[in-house]
């Protein structure tokens, strides 16, 4: 079974244009893009498109490649005390020079539509509400959306990322998977991914997860965006695998769209959560 993200992901913004029309809230977003980075730039372009799309007002905020951490705290200082901004997007990855812990716990936790704030990491631990990283909750609504169970599934995540691979991890907890955790240190990594019912790679490697690797009918998340050729590649050798494979994602069209779809329904309840009279 392909798992399409790209169908699911634009019926559920069609949904999101709807709740918004019926809220009365008008959300709006703020990127922030540093320098001139062609895929970073490409993915905010996309991001903007799909805010378009569903009726939430957008701001790109552009700064140069050089600029300063100070200089990014400062602007994001503005953006918290704006009382017309929502959500709060940081494009990742960013310049050398730049503090990316310091530039991640300056955003408001209440517009961290990212999920990546420390206040909103701790949420997610405790299994308290709050905003979810947009690529691991977008996987979740795959799984949720295609009927795959996870309650008591072996799940295997390759990767550790702040992003991807941790908050990964703990969103199969709460959904009472086991799950293992497995990085570039991991001894012997085809013998564990082998024991996943659920293999969600988020490497950074193309095609490195190859058929050997994988039990037969396992559901197999890749979340890998390698530009290999001028193609785009997961992580998952895509042909060999998906012989073998119960379900698959594939790369584009998999869990790239449901990561945007996932941001605008961050972006949705954070104007939700500050437009709430306080208790």
């Amino acid at each position: 079974m392909i798992l399409d993200g790209k169908g699911l992901a634009d019926r559920r913004l069609e949904a999101l244009k709807g709740k918004i029309k019926e809220s009365g809230i008008n959300p709006t977003l703020a990127t922030v893009l540093i320098g001139d980075d062609p895929a970073s730039a490409l993915y905010v372009r996309m991001k903007h498109r799909a805010c378009e799309q569903v009726g939430i007002r957008s701001v790109n905020v552009q700064l140069p490649g050089d600029v300063s951490t100070s200089e990014v705290l400062d602007r994001l200082k503005t953006l918290n005390e704006d009382p017309d901004i929502d959500g709060i997007l940081v494009q990742l990855p960013l310049p050398a020079q730049i503090d990316t812990h310091q530039v991640i716990n300056a955003v408001n936790p209440a517009k961290d539509v990212d999920g990546y704030h420390p206040v909103n990491m701790g949420k997610l631990v405790g299994g308290l509400p709050g905003p979810r990283s947009c690529t691991p909750k977008g996987i979740m609504t795959i799984l949720n959306e295609y009927g795959i169970e996870t309650s008591g599934a072996h799940a295997v995540v390759i990767g550790r990322s702040v992003d991807v691979g941790k908050p990964m991890a703990l969103l199969l907890m709460l959904a009472d998977a086991t799950v293992t955790v497995c990085h570039s240190k991991t001894k012997d990594l085809p013998s564990i991914t082998k024991q996943a019912d659920i293999l969600i790679s988020a490497a950074g490697k193309a095609d490195m997860v190859t058929a050997d690797m994988v039990k037969p009918g396992a559901t197999v998340i890749d979340v890998g965006t390698n530009h290999v050729n001028g193609k785009l590649r997961g992580d998952v050798d895509f042909e060999a695998v998906s012989s073998i494979a119960g379900a698959i994602t594939p790369v584009p069209g998999g869990v790239g769209p449901m990561t945007i779809a996932s941001l605008m329904e961050n972006t949705l309840e954070a104007a939700r959560s500050r437009c709430k009279p306080a208790e």
